[in-house]
């Protein structure tokens, strides 16, 4: 591989984007701005469509909050103070769902602080990379003491690092600890998340013991920091199937390819027309919501225009058009002959 490959495809990873200097510049034109004037509220936002959040019973907006958008060394240019404003901003918009992990750095931190006094009001995940059974308890005590709450909505084997670095035995072992937790009342439910490893999280899925999964789940078949091979979307498919029928809940990552039909789209393919550009977020969504088991969209949001412009799309009409479809095709046709999807692996 070469250099220059290398290097471009750390520009649609979000754990390595900064060195690219992109987000650098993005950091110094935000931290001067004045994200959050004073008493800024949101003009008369209509609400996010709901959906039933399978077997958890809960009606919840499609939108959720992605806790990984948060740390600083993944991209996002706001001081403390307005990250943990912008928790808040996404709540007063409607947002309800708030996903994070324990190795998401300061995230459990900032949605602890921003949710504190509306804790009973939304519903919060977090997730254990351990493949450890014995450190289960203390990786989730930790993120109790972090999040500033005494019970979790529910709690996720993590993808990766957790269930690609797992067995899937190993990884029922992880699931029967967060059984005592569930047990105990420290969490509600229990799920998985998978960016890719189709074949594991199917088999977990399979056994019956899950509530929820996330799934990497969007027009581009993206997991981490690898494309999916033909066999793995059929996994994929498949974990979606036998999700619906076992009746979880089902929430989609990588919706907008982690940042590729997003904030990094220009990057990838140079010289598209920026209109179209702006467009393609949208036609995401609109391609993911066109599953109608598909529950949920977590998606990590750095900035408060970029909750703003979520919320838009998903408080007007979501039908997936053939415009949407003209542009995701002619775009991501461009973005597989770039140096940047060229340099991903396939699994």
């Amino acid at each position: 591989m070469s250099h220059s490959k290398t290097r471009t495809a750390k520009i649609i990873d979000r754990r390595h984007f900064l060195k690219t200097g992109v987000v650098a510049a993005v950091g110094s034109a935000a931290a001067g701005s004045g994200v959050f004037a004073a008493g800024e509220s949101s003009a008369d936002p209509k609400p996010i469509t709901t959906r039933s959040f399978g077997k958890t019973g809960r009606e919840l907006p499609i939108l959720a909050y992605g806790g990984a958008g948060l740390p600083k060394v993944w991209g996002n240019p706001l001081s403390t103070e307005d990250r943990v404003k912008l928790v808040r901003y996404a709540y007063d918009r409607g947002v309800r769902y708030f996903d994070t992990a324990g190795n998401y750095m300061e995230s459990q931190t900032l949605l602890g602080e921003g949710l504190k006094d509306v804790r009973k009001d939304v519903y919060l995940v977090t997730k254990v990379e351990t493949t450890d059974p014995a450190k289960v308890r203390g990786a989730v005590e930790k993120s109790l003491g972090e999040l500033q709450t005494d019970y979790l909505d529910a709690i996720l084997i993590h993808g990766t690092p957790g269930l690609e670095q797992m067995t899937v035995e190993r990884a029922m072992e992880v699931h029967a600890e967060l059984v005592k937790l569930r047990d105990e009342g420290i969490a509600k439910f229990i799920g998985l998340s998978a960016h890719s490893y189709f074949d594991k999280a199917l088999a977990c899925i399979s056994t019956g013991g899950f509530d929820l999964c996330m799934l990497s789940y969007g027009y581009l078949p993206r997991g981490y920091n690898q494309l999916f091979s033909p066999r793995m979307v059929e996994l994929r498919n498949a974990c979606v199937a036998k999700a619906h029928e076992l009746g979880m809940g089902i929430a989609a990552m990588k919706v907008v390819g982690g940042g590729v039909l997003g904030a990094w789209s220009g990057y990838v393919v140079p010289g598209f027309e920026k209109r179209r550009l702006k467009q393609l977020p949208a036609a995401a969504i609109r391609w993911a919501l066109d599953d109608e088991r598909i529950q949920l969209l977590v998606i990590g949001m750095r900035l408060p225009e970029e909750i703003d412009a979520n919320i838009t799309t998903l408080s007007a009409d979501v039908t997936y058009t053939t415009d949407d479809r003209a542009l995701l095709t002619e775009y991501c046709a461009k973005a597989y002959d770039s140096d940047a999807i060229k340099a991903m692996k396939i699994d």
